[in-house]
């Protein structure tokens, strides 16, 4: 009865940290792709190649379900895997979804014609290649009209943390929020459109200044994905042990890891 969460690299934590305790009977099996990260630099047909043979070795480890917990790949590849690639008894979700429907306070399933909402300036971070896709702001116009997006290329920010590297993270992140706001003085509501992203939540906000709604991605996924699974009970696969795989150094994984999440974690090689 696994559950894939799948990432570039250790930015996914966050998501399988929240959906863990969301869903604490379902074993999740986890897959960073740390030998290729950052995605956020790499062509479509680069991400798209890259992510189906990581979604393939998850369904050999019994998961009919996989949640694209990279929004790199949830933009650049996943309308693609789900049009051409993904067989019927199997399902491929990404996380810009919950994060829309929760900006424009729709419930799942709502699908009535685009509407005003109360939130008309939104600030976008995320990786140079999901900015360059649009794809935040294709799936918001299905749902939402005379909403303003400024986004922000935040070139950088996963390597520093990938690295470990939080000073230099937190230093990207104040730069790229004054960018940003040389471009849209006041935004209203903040996206972090990067999974890697929540680590330095406070450090966006503080940026940002109170007065602004930041939305992470997290909680959010869990919510969503717990919805879902009851509603397709199905959709949870053979699987029946969580595991945490890697194409990079299992060892180097695991310790980076283990700071994410404080405690600890033991990748094995994918």
């Amino acid at each position: 009865m696994s559950v894939g969460i799948f990432d570039s690299g250790l930015g996914g934590l966050t998501v399988l940290d929240a959906v863990t305790k969301r869903l604490p009977e379902v074993p999740f099996v986890y897959f960073g792709d740390n030998a290729h990260t950052p995605y956020g630099v790499r062509t479509s047909d680069d991400i798209f190649g890259l992510t189906t043979r990581s979604v393939e070795r998850m369904w050999e480890e019994g998961c009919d379900l996989v949640i694209l917990a990279c929004n790199t790949a949830s933009a650049a590849a996943l309308r693609r895997m789900q049009e051409s690639w993904v067989p019927h008894d199997k399902r491929v979700l990404g996380v810009f979804v919950p994060l829309i429907e929760a900006l424009t306070e729709r419930q799942w399933g709502d699908n009535s014609p685009p509407r005003e909402v109360a939130v008309k300036h939104v600030a976008l971070f995320a990786t140079p290649t999901t900015v360059a896709s649009r794809a935040f702001q294709r799936e918001l116009a299905f749902r939402a009209i005379g909403v303003d997006v400024e986004a922000q290329a935040c070139g950088g920010v996963v390597d520093a943390i990938e690295e470990g590297d939080m000073i230099l993270a937190e230093a990207l992140v104040r730069s790229h929020v004054e960018a940003l706001k040389r471009k849209m003085p006041s935004p209203e509501a903040a996206i972090l459109g990067c999974t890697h992203y929540p680590l330095m939540e406070e450090v966006f906000q503080e940026a940002l200044g109170p007065e602004v709604a930041v939305y992470s991605q997290a909680r959010l996924v869990a919510d969503s994905l717990s919805d879902y699974l009851t509603r397709h009970p199905a959709m949870i696969g053979t699987g029946t042990r969580p595991a945490f795989l890697t194409t990079g150094n299992p060892r180097k994984v695991s310790d980076r890891a283990t700071q994410f999440l404080r405690r600890r974690i033991e990748f094995t090689a994918a």
